[in-house]
């Protein structure tokens, strides 16, 4: 075996660690564990949708601590102002200088609890954030620390006291994550966890340990970037997208960030199964999660009750995958 191949096995196996640590604290989700990895290791950020109990702070807890990264929370108010997220500056009384205050921004793993909860004024200030990984304040550039990434939550839009995010900013997370209710069983031992041996709302993190540092997932990245793909693979992921933008029932269609986005995600999947190359079915596997914010339905759609997932799937089921 050559030395490429032991690194992808090597990877694929602290992935495989990774995901036994965050399910010794997350009951099921499987599907939403592997696709917030695959996001951090393209340094992309995720937006999960789900209402309000499922796990998704315990998530972000027990990623972060399984790689021994700095957590930061902000919990999105209609009255939360983009100073308190991203910093401010004070007058030092004692130099008569200004100081700069940091915002919770600089940290590793950033959870926006609730992002739909402030108005788009406040929701914008990650936008700078998000795309360019740096903070502007009082006219100085600041960099983020590495690795950077926003995990998103946010309610329903139905939910009460909920604005939607803007597309500009939709378009800045790399996927979108539909959090579902647990299984009958998966529910049983959520409530066995939480209620033996415990006391108060404390999120059972104990039996989380880390298994990579900030080096490690740096190198992951790296090696999600050098991951080969065939230009007929990049090609079926771009005709994917470019079938949302003609496609019955969507009003508007993806952008380019879309196969970007979708060609990332791919190579992310593929060393995930321990791969060095990437196959069709890596890129079907990604694309409801990198497409579902990306595309509008038309109000006839809506009227109708159709849903995004469904749309998408019968573009999947349209669009002819290469041989590879």
């Amino acid at each position: 075996m050559s030395e490429e191949s032991n690194t992808i096995v090597r990877a694929g196996e602290i992935l495989a660690k990774l995901r036994t640590q965050i399910g010794n604290a997350l009951v099921g989700q499987r599907e939403v564990v592997e696709q917030t990895l695959i996001a951090l290791m393209v340094s992309g950020h995720v937006l999960i949708e789900g209402v309000p109990g499922l796990g998704k702070t315990l998530l972000v807890r027990a990623l972060a601590q399984a790689i021994s990264l700095k957590v930061a929370r902000v919990q999105f108010t209609p009255d939360l102002m983009p100073s308190d997220i991203t910093g401010h500056a004070v007058l030092d009384p004692e130099t008569r200088e200004l100081r700069i205050v940091p915002g919770p921004v600089f940290t590793n793993v950033l959870l926006a609890d609730e992002i739909n909860r402030a108005p788009a004024k406040t929701q914008s200030a990650l936008l700078e954030v998000m795309q360019e990984y740096q903070v502007t304040l009082e006219g100085e550039a600041r960099p983020l620390p590495r690795p950077f990434i926003v995990l998103a939550t946010q309610n329903p839009l139905e939910t009460e006291g909920t604005y939607p995010l803007p597309e500009a900013q939709l378009d800045r997370f790399l996927l979108k994550i539909d959090m579902p209710y647990p299984s009958q069983s998966e529910e049983v031992d959520i409530v066995l966890r939480t209620t033996t041996d415990q006391t108060g709302d404390k999120l059972p993190l104990s039996g989380v340990t880390p298994v990579v540092n900030e080096r490690a997932v740096a190198v992951l990245q790296t090696l999600v970037a050098r991951q080969r793909v065939d230009p007929a693979v990049v090609d079926y992921a771009v005709r994917i997208a470019r079938t949302t933008r003609a496609w019955q029932g969507i009003a508007m269609g993806s952008g380019p960030r879309g196969p970007i986005a979708l060609v990332r995600a791919a190579k992310a999947a593929a060393l995930m199964a321990a791969r060095s190359f990437v196959l069709p079915d890596d890129v079907k596997s990604v694309a409801l999660a990198v497409l579902r914010h990306r595309v509008v339905l038309s109000a006839d759609a809506q009227l109708d009750g159709r849903r995004v997932d469904d749309l998408l799937a019968a573009i999947l089921d349209a669009t002819a995958a290469p041989r590879v």
